[in-house]
C-alpha cells in the first residue's frame, strides 16, 4: 500500500484495521495487540480500530463504498523457525512437527504463544488513506463509480498483501521475496484485457475464449514461490554441488550488486555448462540474502517430481516454441514485463542450452526481446543485466556430452535421468568459479531515451470504438534498429562472461597436451609448455583460478593425476619417468576444458598466422598482406567467438604484437611483419596457432568439402548434413585428414553450417547461376586447406613440438 505522503504514522480520526488471519488463533492475536493499543503506537493515532478481514468480499461490502476518508492499515501474525546460530530458517528437523514452522497449524500456534513467544510477530504493512487507494487504482475505481466494488476490492487485497510482504522482508531478510497474486494481478490489468481483445480480433476467436486461454497459459506459467520449499529445496540440493566442488565466489561483485538491486531488478545470465548451474547460483545468491531468481527454464525439466518442487523455488518452465500461438507469447510479454515493473529478478541462460564444446554458444534472442519490449513500453525504468560465469575445474557429465557431439543420442531428462545425475556428481572435480561481470544497462544499450519518470504509453493495441475493429499504430512495430540493438546487446553480455571467466589449471593442463599430436609429455616437458603461457597471463593480467598449481612439478602432478581419474588424461608410468597424453577416445573432454579460456588466446593465435602469412605471401607490402589476412580470419571465425568492430579488434591484435615487440609503433611506415618478428613469437616459448584455431578450422574443412559434393541445385536439410558431416569426419580422421578428434563435433560442425550460409553456399543455386555456387564452394574448401596447411606450418615453429627433452 501506499504511505501518506512518505509518513509512517498519520494521524486521523478514523482506522480500519485489514486483518489478514489464516486461524482463529491468529484473529485472537491481532484483536488482542489491537486492543492494547498496539496498532496506535504503530500508527501514532488515537482514532479507534475498526476491524476488517482481508478478504475481497467483505471490502467490497463494508470499505470499497464509504464516504469518509479512514487510514486503511494492513496487518498479519508472522511465524518465524527457530533461531540456530542466530538464523531462522526452515529445516528438515523442523518438518517433524509435521507443519511448517512459518505457517503452523492453530494447535503448534497456541503451543507457540504459550512456551516460545519470541516465534510471533505482529506485522503492520504501509498504510494508506482510502482516496490514495483509489488514486492509484483509477480504471477500479471509475468501475467502483459505476457501481461494480469487486475490481476496486481485489485491487486492494493486493496492495495490502504486497505491504505486508514488504514489511514482512525487514524481518526475515530480501531472500524471501516472493511474488503473490500475480496472475489476479495481470488478469485484472485494463492493458492486458485490451491485448487480448485485439489477439481475439486478429485470430477471429472470442474474447472470453481468448481471455481463458490467456488464463490457463499463466497458470501454467507463473512461478508459485514458497520460502518453505526454497529453504528446504536448498538444503536438499545443496550436497550436490557442495560435495563435489569448492565454489569460489566473487563476493566484491555481489556487493556492488547488491546496491545495484536498490534501484533496478537484476537479470543474471550465466554461463551454461552443466545441469547444476542453476544449483550453484541460487546457493550463491541465497547464502549472500538476495531474493530468490525467477529461473526460466525449458518445459523438457518441468518432469515430476522435480518440476513441481522447481515451480514453488521460483523456476518459471517456458515451452521451447511457442509457434503461431499469440496468446501464449502475448502471456510470456506481460508476466516478463510484470516481473520486472515489480523488481523481481530473473535469470536464464541466454545461450539456450548447454555449450558442448566448452566456450560459449551463440545467444539467442527471444526471452531478449520480452525484457526489451518491457523496457521499450516504459513498463520498467531500467533493467540491469548481470553477465554471470560459472566455470567447473572438471565436470562429471562431459562422458555424456561428448558422446552426444559424436554422434550419440540425448537421453531425455526424467526420475531416472536425475538419480543417475545425482550419483554421477558424488566424486570430487575441485573448484567452480562464480564470477559477476559489469552490469549492462538494458535502458542504455537499447537506447531508450526521455525522462523514465514521465513515461509515454505502453504498447498496446488500439480498439476503435465506432467500428469494433483493432489496430497496432505502425510506430510500434520494432524496426531493425532495435533488432540490431538487441543482437548488440545480447554481445555485450557474452563479452562480458568472457571477461570474468577465469583461467583454470585444466583448461592450461588440456592446452598443452592437446597441442602436440600423438606424443606423451613428461612433467618437466609439460611445465616447459606451461611456463612461458603462464608468463604471457600474468603480463596480461587475465583472472585466474588457482595456477600457482602449476608453477612446480609436484603440484602439477596432482593436478595431471587428477584428471588422469576423470578419464581424461592416460598415464604410463612403465619407463623411466611417467609420461602423460590424452587418454585416447578422450579428446572432446580435454577440448571442453582447454575450451573455457581459449577465447583468451584466440588474438595471439590470429595474430601468429597473420605474421606467417606476411613472410609467405609478403606480396607488395607485408603489412597489409598481414592485416588482410587477419581480418579473413576473423571471418572465418565470426560464429565461434565474439569479436569486438574492426577498428577495435585492429587496436588488439595491435597490443598483441606490443606484448611481442615493446617498441612497435604503428605510426612508423617502416613497420613490416617479417622473419625477424615471426621469430621473436616462437623465442617467446611458445605458439598458440594450432592449440587454439586448428580444430574450428578442420571442422569447418569437413563441412566445406561436403558442401562441394552436394548437388547445385539440393535443398540441403541440416540435420541429415550434420550427421553426414560427423560421419565423414571420423572416415577424415582415420585417414589422417583431420588432426585430431575434438574436430568431429556436432556443435562444431552447425557453427560452420551457419558460416556457409552466411556465405551464400547452402540454399540451391538461382537459374544459371548453377557454374557460380560450385565455385563459391570449391573456393571455401580450398581456402580451408591452405589454412591448415599453414597451421601446420605455424605448429612447427612451437618449441614443444620440437623432438627434443
Amino acid at each position: 500500500m501506499i504511505d501518506n505522503g512518505g509518513r509512517r504514522g498519520p494521524r486521523t480520526d478514523s482506522v480500519v484495521a485489514l486483518v489478514d488471519a489464516a486461524s482463529g488463533v491468529e484473529r485472537e492475536v491481532i484483536g488482542e495487540w489491537i486492543a492494547q493499543g498496539g496498532l496506535n503506537a504503530e500508527i501514532d493515532s488515537m482514532a479507534p480500530v475498526t476491524q476488517l478481514d482481508l478478504d475481497a468480499k467483505a471490502i467490497a461490502k463494508r470499505l470499497a463504498g464509504r464516504q469518509d476518508d479512514p487510514l486503511v492499515v494492513p496487518v498479519r501474525v508472522l511465524w518465524l523457525p527457530p533461531e540456530r546460530d542466530g538464523v531462522r530458517r526452515v529445516t528438515f528437523a523442523d518438518m517433524a512437527m509435521l507443519t511448517n514452522p512459518r505457517k503452523p497449524n492453530r494447535l503448534v500456534q497456541r503451543r507457540l504463544l504459550r512456551t516460545e513467544p519470541d516465534r510471533h510477530r505482529v506485522l503492520v504493512g504501509a498504510p494508506a488513506r482510502l482516496s490514495a487507494l483509489r488514486t492509484n487504482h483509477p480504471e477500479a475505481a471509475a468501475l467502483l463509480r459505476a457501481g461494480s466494488a469487486d475490481p476496486f476490492a481485489r485491487a486492494v487485497v493486493r496492495a495490502a498483501v504486497v505491504a505486508l510482504e514488504r514489511a514482512e522482508r525487514t524481518v526475515i531478510g530480501d531472500r524471501y521475496k516472493v511474488p503473490q497474486l500475480v496472475a489476479e494481478e495481470i488478469l485484472d490489468s485494463p492493458e492486458f484485457q485490451r491485448k487480448l481483445d485485439y489477439i481475439a480480433d486478429e485470430i477471429g476467436s472470442e474474447p472470453d475464449q481468448v481471455y481463458r486461454s490467456a488464463e490457463k497459459a499463466l497458470r501454467e506459467l507463473v512461478a508459485a514461490q514458497s520460502r518453505l520449499v526454497s529453504d528446504l529445496f536448498t538444503q536438499a540440493m545443496r550436497p550436490v554441488h557442495a560435495s563435489t566442488w569448492k565454489v569460489d565466489t566473487d563476493l566484491r561483485g555481489l556487493d556492488a550488486l547488491r546496491k545495484l538491486n536498490r534501484k533496478h531488478p537484476l537479470v543474471f545470465l550465466p554461463s551454461h555448462r552443466s545441469y547444476v548451474d542453476a544449483f550453484v547460483l541460487g546457493d550463491v545468491l541465497a547464502r549472500n540474502d538476495f531474493p530468490p531468481n525467477h529461473v526460466i527454464g525449458g518445459a523438457n525439466l518441468n518432469f515430476w517430481p522435480m518440476g513441481p518442487i522447481a515451480r514453488r523455488t521460483g523456476t518459471v518452465f517456458i515451452r521451447r516454441s511457442f509457434g503461431d500461438d499469440e496468446v501464449y507469447k502475448a502471456v510470456v510479454e506481460e508476466y516478463f514485463a510484470y516481473l520486472l515493473a515489480k523488481r523481481f529478478n530473473m535469470e536464464w541462460y541466454f545461450e539456450g542450452g548447454r555449450t558442448r564444446t566448452g566456450k560459449l554458444r551463440p545467444p539467442r534472442y527471444g526471452l531478449l526481446n520480452y525484457l526489451a519490449a518491457a523496457v521499450r513500453s516504459r513498463r520498467v525504468d531500467d533493467v540491469m543485466l548481470v553477465p554471470v560465469s560459472i566455470t567447473y575445474e572438471r565436470l562429471n557429465e562431459l562422458g555424456a556430452i561428448a558422446s552426444e557431439q559424436a554422434g550419440g543420442k540425448k537421453k531425455p531428462e526424467g526420475i531416472g535421468w536425475l538419480a543417475r545425475y545425482v550419483r554421477l556428481q558424488q566424486h570430487s572435480a575441485g573448484r567452480v568459479y562464480v564470477r559477476f561481470g559489469e552490469a549492462i544497462s538494458a535502458r542504455e544499450r537499447l537506447g531508450v531515451h526521455g525522462d523514465p519518470l514521465d513515461p509515454r504509453p505502453v504498447t498496446i493495441p488500439l480498439r476503435d470504438t465506432e467500428t469494433g475493429t483493432t489496430s497496432v499504430p505502425d510506430e510500434h512495430a520494432v524496426s531493425a534498429a532495435e533488432q540490431k540493438a538487441v543482437q548488440r546487446l545480447a554481445f555485450d553480455v557474452a563479452v562480458g562472461i568472457n571477461e570474468v571467466t577465469p583461467i583454470t589449471v585444466n583448461a592450461l593442463v588440456t592446452l598443452a597436451l592437446l597441442g602436440v599430436h600423438e606424443r606423451a609429455l613428461t612433467l618437466g616437458q609439460v611445465r616447459t609448455v606451461l611456463d612461458p603461457v603462464l608468463g604471457y597471463i600474468t603480463q596480461r593480467g587475465l583472472p585466474a583460478g588457482e595456477l600457482s598449481k602449476l608453477r612446480d612439478e609436484q603440484s602439477l602432478a596432482v593436478v595431471l593425476e587428477q584428471l588422469a581419474l576423470a578419464g581424461v588424461v592416460t598415464v604410463y608410468r612403465g619407463g623411466l619417468e611417467p609420461v602423460y597424453a590424452i587418454e585416447p577416445g578422450a579428446h572432446l573432454e580435454a577440448a571442453f576444458y582447454r575450451n573455457s579460456a581459449v577465447h583468451w588466446f584466440v588474438n595471439r593465435a590470429i595474430l601468429e598466422l597473420a605474421a606467417l602469412t606476411a613472410v609467405e605471401q609478403p606480396g607488395d607490402d607485408p603489412l597489409r598482406s598481414a592485416w588482410k589476412a587477419a581480418f579473413a580470419l576473423r571471418d572465418l571465425l565470426k560464429f565461434e567467438f565474439f569479436f569486438p568492430e574492426r577498428q577495435e579488434f585492429a587496436d588488439q591484435i595491435i597490443e598483441e604484437v606490443r606484448l611481442i615487440v615493446p617498441e612497435w609503433d604503428e605510426h612508423t611506415p617502416d613497420d613490416r611483419l617479417d622473419r625477424q618478428f615471426l621469430g621473436a613469437v616462437t623465442e617467446s616459448g611458445f605458439v598458440m596457432a594450432h592449440r587454439v584455431l586448428r580444430s574450428f578450422f578442420d571442422a569447418q574443412l569437413v563441412v566445406a568439402e561436403r558442401l562441394v559434393a552436394q548437388p547445385t541445385d539440393a535443398v540441403i536439410d541440416r540435420k541429415e548434413f550434420i550427421d553426414e558431416c560427423v560421419a565423414v569426419g571420423k572416415q577424415m580422421l582415420l585417414q589422417q585428414r583431420l588432426h585430431s578428434p575434438e574436430s568431429v563435433s556436432s556443435e562444431l560442425f552447425t557453427s560452420a553450417w551457419k558460416l556457409a550460409d552466411n556465405h551464400g553456399l547452402i540454399a540451391p543455386a538461382a537459374e544459371g547461376a548453377e557454374a557460380e555456387l560450385i565455385e563459391k564452394r570449391q573456393a571455401f574448401a580450398d581456402q580451408l586447406r591452405d589454412l591448415g596447411e599453414r597451421i601446420a606450418r605455424a605448429a612447427s615453429l612451437d618449441p614443444s613440438n620440437r623432438n627434443s627433452n
